[in-house]
């Protein structure tokens, strides 16, 4: 399986980003970078370890002509009376499996079933945002099934920035008309949440309902365990992974990967089988590798999407961890507006 990148508390950057500081250093290589307070970091290099201002340094820049993390109120950026939104050349994206639902707690088969949280679940997508709380959110995709939804309305209430998310409805002409928002403004403050089927559970057919330990008495282990860990054998009347990949993975690429190409800061909430469906694609997972893949509920994922490639940076820890800023520049960069411009 392709190797987890684990999170660390130093992150490291190219010299090539940093020429003033690599003369310091006498040759160029790789810096170690230790973000310890605002604007302000522990540079290690082979002349020992530095204390620097990161802004004077060069590894944190004034300048947003490469980043989209420029959305931190705005920045008041109207000075040139020019949009200070560009693409980026490196955006985030997030993955949550939705909190323990009252079927997880229960041990069923839940599938489509349409359940919601629990009271653990509802702490769990809690936890969640405040591990995001620091990370861009410009667009949240969710599946049509209400514990996504109710994971990503939670994790959204302890982002920093807080923008409002609101689902968009295109069931109808009528639907559009009267969901419409009238004010610019306000339109800046909110974040579209768009809910897709094509991003649900797999469907496990006549399983749906049904006590897994129950389940296994009665057709066997081996039998359960293959209905429920092989790639391309359904369940009676169900799906199987591949099947569950198949539209997942289709809908990631034709609508999800788009926004990210265009700047777009984007988290998707979802479940255990749509996420390892899209998982096996960024990681470039083999079938037998990805029936191994396990996914907690409530803990997020972070990638970065950065010249056209995927690269995974694991879960962050918690907003007081520096360590997941400091994985790019432009998360950094990101978390300094928030400090600088959020009581």
């Amino acid at each position: 399986m392709a190797t987890t990148t684990s999170h660390h508390l130093v992150g490291t950057i190219q010299t090539s980003e940093i020429n003033k500081i690599s003369a310091f250093h006498n040759r160029p290589g790789r810096i170690s970078v230790k973000f310890i307070s605002e604007g302000i970091g522990i540079v290690t290099g082979r002349r020992g370890v530095h204390h620097c201002s990161l802004q004077k340094s060069g590894l944190i820049h004034a300048s947003t002509s490469q980043s989209s993390l420029v959305d931190p109120v705005q920045l008041q950026s109207t000075k040139s009376g020019n949009d200070s939104r560009k693409k980026s050349n490196e955006v985030a994206l997030i993955l949550i499996r939705h909190g323990e639902s009252l079927w997880n707690e229960k041990n069923l088969f839940t599938g489509c079933v349409d359940v919601p949280l629990t009271e653990k679940g509802v702490e769990e997508a809690i936890e969640a945002g405040r591990r995001i709380s620091n990370i861009p959110v410009d667009m949240i995709y969710t599946s049509a099934l209400i514990r996504a939804q109710m994971t990503a309305m939670l994790a959204m209430t302890q982002h920093r920035r807080k923008k409002v998310p609101i689902v968009m409805h295109d069931e109808s002409e009528r639907a559009k008309a009267w969901s419409q928002i009238y004010s610019a403004e306000t339109k800046k403050q909110s974040i579209p949440v768009i809910a897709a089927w094509q991003l649900n559970e797999r469907m496990y057919g006549e399983l749906q309902g049904l006590n897994k330990q129950e389940t296994a008495d009665r057709f066997g282990k081996e039998q359960v365990h293959e209905w429920r860990r092989s790639y391309d054998i359904p369940p009676p009347n169900g799906e199987s992974l591949e099947m569950c990949a198949e539209r997942a993975v289709a809908y990631f690429k034709e609508q999800i990967e788009p926004q990210l190409l265009n700047g777009k800061n984007v988290m998707i909430s979802a479940h255990g089988n749509s996420l390892r469906s899209i998982i096996m694609y960024l990681d470039r997972l083999t079938s037998q590798e990805v029936i191994s893949l396990e996914l907690s509920t409530g803990i997020p994922m972070l990638y970065i999407f950065k010249e056209g490639k995927f690269i995974r940076r694991g879960s962050p820890v918690g907003p007081s961890e520096a360590g997941v800023y400091a994985y790019t520049r432009s998360l950094a960069l990101y978390r300094q507006k928030l400090d600088e411009t959020l009581p």
